[in-house]
């Protein structure tokens, strides 16, 4: 169920995506996804169709979202 995501995600959204957690749990995981953008409402939008495009999966259950925004502050 993570390669579909992961995969799909990458392709339709153009985003870093990877499996950064829970490996050694059986039926959990932790995915991190990584959007570069001139704007940081942008980048969050990217962000937020990926977080709907998990959400599709019927198997999935999304316990917790965290974003951060890294930049240089000219923007």
């Amino acid at each position: 169920m993570v390669k579909p995501i992961i995969e799909g995600s990458k392709r339709r959204f153009g985003v870093a995506a990877a499996e950064v957690g829970h490996q050694d749990l059986w039926q959990r995981t932790a995915l991190g996804f990584a959007a570069v953008s001139a704007r940081a409402g942008h980048a969050d939008s990217v962000l937020e169709s990926v977080e709907r495009f998990a959400l599709s999966f019927p198997e999935v259950e999304v316990i917790e979202t965290t974003r951060e925004h890294f930049g240089t502050g000219d923007a």
